[in-house]
């Protein structure tokens, strides 16, 4: 019988489950779309019961369409975020995305002054709204009632794993972006609780695995959903900016990748944290002997989204087709791509700067498509301030799948741009890890080996690059000129 591989691949609006032959070559793929509600200005969240539904039928459908035996199953998605089950562990609560912004005055607060100091020193990681830390605080001062109630404190994918295995626990690469552990010692960190307010939730934190190591096995209930046999192995699995990482064969110190989907990942892989402050993010990386250095924010492919459906345009290659219609120099029209969050002043908003009469769908995608791509340069800038410039970035996430956009990010960084078309990053990432904890792999650098390799280079035009770099320089004028008013207007 054939032998395959599962990687469960949630993000922030798809949810994907694909198959992977062993030598990483992809078979089949489900994905669906998981709707997200916005009550309040700032709160985005889904509904734990149909992350879970909309899972198991995703699963199921790839299971039927597989002629073999899936061997054992890995987990990814994003990261930050908080999903929670009770003391009972029963679902509580909402699932709160990566891009909701309702605990923001903690990020405010705590980000400044002795505090960051004191957090920075345990975790190497500046305050975001996003974490847990923050959202936890947030839901003691404004929903006690649920904050007393909590038994287990999850990402999502450990969420979609409890559902399959019924088991609780996490993986290094994920706690270790929250905020809730201490970097230093690997550890949990009373002391750090503490500085958030949050010290009753230490006993709802869940134990840390690796990330290839088999968290649970496929329940009966789960199989009788999903397909999958009872008893087949899920491994912990890890953060989706690590598992795309390691599908891109991204896992040698100073391997640099962007990932451009629904937030901006900028990171490199390093033998050492970068922990005198000038970089926002250190994680543990899926390879324990190194960290993931990181900039990353929410302003980056998902306002794309948001515009097409403002504009009721949904034909990507049309839309491409519009943004490779108008060159670089022919667009006079600027975007701050804050839609969600903001790289630049924590309380800036999205906005078009320049707009005209004479202005077309084209020149507004195209500027989209720049303000994003101008994001990611503001990250790497500070990336690039601890190590040398690398000589070619892979490139990920849903921008990927555009070769204008993939172009455009060469021309603006000026730098080669290595694309991988061959499967589902993220999905496949933690499939690999799969493998290693099923024995099929020795360990990641042989997983690497047998499963990557087939890349597209992207080359930097000059003559482009040289225009983006003016308009850059313009970016950055317009929003230190902006800067003074967003207090005024929170």
């Amino acid at each position: 019988m054939k032998r395959y591989l599962m990687g469960i691949d949630n993000g922030g609006t798809y949810s994907k489950a694909a198959v992977f032959d062993l030598e990483g070559n992809q078979i089949c793929k489900k994905s669906i779309q998981i709707p997200v509600s916005m009550p309040k200005e700032g709160h985005t969240q889904r509904n734990l019961e149909q992350i879970r539904d909309c899972n198991f039928k995703i699963i199921e459908e790839a299971v039927r369409e597989c002629d073999g035996q899936i061997v054992a199953v890995g987990v990814t998605g994003h990261g930050k975020g908080l999903y929670l089950l009770d003391q009972e562990k029963h679902f509580l609560y909402e699932g709160i995305g990566s891009t909701d912004t309702r605990a923001l005055m903690y990020e405010l607060e705590w980000g400044a002054g002795e505090q960051a100091l004191t957090v920075y020193e345990k975790t190497a990681q500046k305050i975001m709204a996003c974490q847990p830390a923050p959202l936890l605080r947030w839901l003691k001062e404004y929903e006690r009632d649920i904050y007393d109630s909590i038994g287990a404190v999850l990402a999502v994918k450990d969420f979609v794993r409890f559902c399959l295995t019924g088991e609780i626990s996490t993986d290094y690469t994920d706690i270790s972006g929250t905020n809730l552990l201490n970097l230093r010692t690997k550890d949990y960190d009373r002391e750090l609780l503490a500085s958030f307010g949050i010290e009753e939730i230490y006993e709802a934190l869940p134990p840390v695995r690796k990330s290839y190591e088999i968290a649970g096995r496929i329940t009966q209930e789960a199989e009788a959903r999903t397909g999958l046999p009872a008893g087949t192995p899920v491994v912990s699995g890890m953060f989706d900016i690590d598992a795309c990482a390691l599908a891109m064969g991204n896992v040698q110190p100073l391997d640099m990748c962007v990932l451009a989907g629904t937030w901006g990942i900028n990171e490199y892989v390093s033998p050492r944290m970068v922990d005198d402050g000038t970089a926002a993010m250190n994680s543990v990386f899926c390879d324990q002997d190194y960290y993931l250095v990181e900039e990353s924010s929410a302003a980056s492919a998902g306002n794309l989204e948001w515009l097409m459906k403002l504009l009721k345009e949904t034909d990507y290659d049309r839309i491409n087709e519009l943004v490779e219609s108008v060159e670089p120099e022919d667009c006079n029209l600027y975007y701050m791509p804050f839609l969600y969050a903001s790289n630049e002043n924590p309380l800036a908003k999205g906005m078009f700067v320049g707009l005209s009469s004479f202005h077309t769908k084209a020149h507004i995608f195209r500027a989209v498509y720049e303000g994003v791509v101008f994001a990611h340069l503001t990250h790497i800038k500070i990336l690039l301030k601890n190590r040398p410039v690398p000589a070619w970035i892979r490139l990920g996430g849903g921008a990927a799948n555009s070769q204008v956009w993939a172009q455009m990010f060469a021309d603006i960084l000026g730098v080669p741009v290595c694309l991988d078309h061959t499967a589902e990053l993220g999905a496949k990432g933690a499939a690999m890890a799969a493998g290693v904890g099923a024995g099929i792999y020795k360990d990641y650098d042989e997983a690497v080996r047998i499963c990557t390799g087939q890349e597209e280079m992207l080359f930097p035009e000059a003559r482009r690059t040289a225009v983006y770099q003016e308009k850059y320089n313009n970016y950055k004028r317009i929003i230190g000129a902006v800067d003074p008013i967003w207090e005024g207007i929170r």
